[in-house]
């Protein structure tokens, strides 16, 4: 029932509160000076935060500037768009972000927040959206230490500790922050299966219990110093996980009358490391020489063996082992200046080297020579499945930002890319690319709250460098392995977007429309690598142009016309469409993983009187439409998402320490899928076989105590 009510409840609001908002266009007050919003370190100071991340969950619409991040797998460093700013500085990493850094930095450190929301050629980073940037106290001397222990209970009952530490500090113009953490991502997953023959007559059951025991060891390091006319900071990062997973699997065929058990035995071995760093120097004519590097590496190993289980003895009739590392080297040098009070303009360049290793084995119970490489089965030949994949790509850009009057600003920047990727081993490959990649934000401050951005930009995806060769396939039993495809390229697309964004009177909230539209070429999807008709096969590759275009609607206002000052509410709907040609079928349908619509929404309602929190968060996506339909080249699924409810209580107690208890997935969702099998290839059209398959995780309690001193 509660599943049922939440979703209208969110779309409601949604609808019902923006024209409220909008209302209060005509009587505005507290006008914002500038593009710039400034929360002070005391405007949060009745909430106890414990982390500048604690802080900034209490800004209204706060989601809209994080929500643009790119994430660790961006393409090379970029402009840093969606990155978090500390002390106006990127942070030169991947796996150590600014957005990581923030429960790290605990809140008595921070001394103000801005939200920047125009541009400037003075930032660190270039974007359509807004910027955070968690400037620090400025004092000779500082230090603290931050304390975390947690719990997790999943639903078998097991009980997984972790914990992490973080030490940070200032002494005179050098800061510092230290982190150490150990923390559970352990799982316990249930799964059932039940297949039908085209006449919807029962054919088999399979259920599946499969428990992961995993624990993620990392250390991190932030150092910077502060010289008169220049900055250099460094960081690291290194982490290790070897999780082992066991799964039981009964299978009921009731064709036969007979049941039969299998147990998997899977090992995993992953190790990453990373070393960034920058330097900026300002020049006595307010010119700024920026130089960035990031060095990384990341190995993975993982084993997985499969056994028939009888009541007496086992036998093994599957291995698969999948080896790979993963390489990358960067740097970044450009150098801005001013040509006039309302001009600037940066140029520079960047060079980036990636780098991946592959290779996969598999052995299966049949005739033939024995390998102990191979579990001791016999081994299979995979086509593709040894390989290194290296991409070289440098990038020369230039930026210009110009102030058009108090009201309106434009950037337009260009980006001329080369690149050359080499593919050897079991297939030997080499292509060159180059592209032109121009962009331009615009921005009008209609009123000091009511902001107008509009963008256009060519943008050129990252591509995955796993696609290139053979790999796993870990969502069907009938198939061990998928093809490469060492033609793929680069997809391409223009992205138009234009945003309205009202921020209401004296920090109710904030109000926000996105329209966008993508014009698409060479889409990533599935595609025909069959080496003859009685070998079907496919891969990810290039299926033609498309479309995808939709409309974001966000809400994020304080209750206090409901009495409640300090309880936030923020909702969110997104309504798309798109268009793409099926390479199986030769049909129009929306694109992969790409609904007509989503929901979400996050209450937060903090009763500063009793130092206590508490909220919900609850998100939901359309499961009727071929987006989320999965066409492959011999089966058809139809993937169905289940709505999400997660709950938290926080309570600060004992002077200084934070307890906190979280509840999540308290719907008890899954993930549940619909594959139809066909006689051959799918556009033949021959049903073999329907499986109806859900599998999820269950209710999740974790506890936490944070302390700092």
């Amino acid at each position: 029932m509660i599943k049922l009510l939440i979703q209208p409840v969110a779309i409601v609001i949604a609808i019902l509160v923006a024209p409220l908002a909008w209302a209060q266009l005509d009587r505005l007050e507290n006008p914002i000076n500038d593009s710039t919003v400034i929360y002070r370190a005391d405007y949060f100071a009745e909430f106890l935060p414990a982390s500048a991340s604690d802080m900034i969950s209490r800004i209204p619409g706060i989601g809209l500037a994080m929500r643009r991040g790119r994430g660790g797998g961006g393409r090379g460093l970029g402009s840093g768009e969606g990155e978090i700013l500390i002390n106006g500085q990127r942070i030169t990493g991947k796996g150590n972000t600014g957005q990581s850094l923030l429960s790290r930095i605990s809140a008595d450190q921070v001394d103000y927040i801005e939200i920047i929301r125009g541009t400037s050629e003075e930032l660190d980073i270039r974007g359509s959206g807004q910027v955070i940037n968690v400037v620090l106290l400025d004092t000779p001397s500082r230090s603290n230490t931050t304390i975390e222990v947690n719990a997790d209970r999943l639903r078998d009952g097991t009980l997984d500790p972790g914990g992490q530490v973080s030490f940070s500090g200032q002494t005179g113009t050098f800061n510092y922050l230290f982190h150490v953490e150990a923390e559970s991502r352990s799982s316990n997953r249930l799964s059932k299966e039940f297949s039908f023959d085209p006449d919807y007559n029962l054919l088999e059951t399979r259920q599946e219990e499969s428990n992961r025991d995993q624990a993620d060891y990392q250390t991190s390091m932030n150092l910077g110093y502060t010289f008169e006319t220049s900055v250099l900071q460094f960081n690291a990062l290194y982490g290790k996980s070897n999780p082992p997973s066991d799964l039981t699997r009964t299978i009921h065929d009731f064709e036969s009358g007979t049941s039969r058990r299998q147990r998997e035995d899977n090992q995993a071995d992953r190790s990453n490391w990373e070393i960034g760093g920058d330097y900026e120097y300002a020049f006595a004519n307010g010119g700024k020489y920026r130089f960035l590097f990031i060095v990384n590496d990341r190995e993975f190993e993982f084993s997985r063996q499969r056994f028939d289980v009888s009541s007496d003895a086992e036998s093994k009739n599957l291995f698969l082992a999948n080896l790979g590392r993963d390489r990358e080297r960067i740097a970044r040098t450009s150098y801005t200046w001013n040509l006039s009070d309302t001009q600037g303009v940066e140029l520079g360049v960047e060079a980036a080297q990636t780098i991946r290793d592959s290779n996969l084995r598999l052995g299966l119970d049949i005739a033939g020579t024995q390998s102990p490489d191979y579990g001791n089965l016999v081994p299979v030949a995979i086509n593709n499945s040894g390989s290194t994949v290296e991409e070289l790509r440098y990038e020369t850009f230039a930026a210009h930002n110009w102030q058009l009057n108090p009201k309106m600003s434009l950037e337009s920047s260009l980006i001329i890319e080369t690149s050359t990727i080499e593919q050897s081993g079991d297939v030997s490959n080499k292509r060159d690319f180059n592209f032109v990649k121009p962009k331009l934000d615009y921005r009008f401050d209609i009123t000091p709250s009511l902001q107008l951005r509009a963008g256009l930009e060519k943008d050129v995806s990252q591509l995955s460098f796993s696609d290139f060769s053979a790999s796993v396939d870990g969502s069907d039993e009938d198939q061990d392995t998928q093809a490469g495809n060492p033609e793929i390229s680069q997809e391409q697309s223009w992205r138009y977007e234009v945003n309205l964004e009202l921020r209401l009177p004296d920090d109710i909230g904030v109000v926000n429309s996105q329209f966008f539209y993508r014009d698409m070429e060479d889409v990533i999807d599935r595609i025909d690598v069959s080496p003859n008709p009685d070998d079907l096969q496919s891969a990810r590759g290039n299926i033609g142009d498309g479309t995808r275009y939709g409309l974001n609607l966000d809400v994020s206002v304080r209750l206090a016309m409901l009495g409640l000052p300090n309880a936030l509410l923020t909702t969110g709907l997104g309504l798309r469409d798109s268009e793409v040609t099926d390479p199986f079928l030769g049909i129009k349908r929306r694109m992969r993983n790409n609904g007509r619509w989503s929901t979400r929404m996050s209450f937060r309602h903090d009763i500063t009187d009793l130092a206590l929190s508490y909220g919900l968060f609850y998100s939901n996506n359309s499961n009727d439409s071929s987006g989320r339909v999965a066409i492959d080249i011999i089966d058809i699924e139809q993937r169905k998402n289940q709505p999400n409810l997660s709950a938290f209580i926080e309570k600060k107690a004992f002077g200084n320490i934070t307890f906190r208890f979280d509840a999540q997935n308290l719907s008890d969702n899954e993930f549940c899928r619909t594959r139809t099998r066909f006689v051959g290839a799918t556009a033949a059209g021959v049903v073999e076989e329907i499986e109806d398959f859900c599998s999820g995780n269950g209710l999740k309690l974790v506890f936490k105590a944070r302390a700092t001193f």
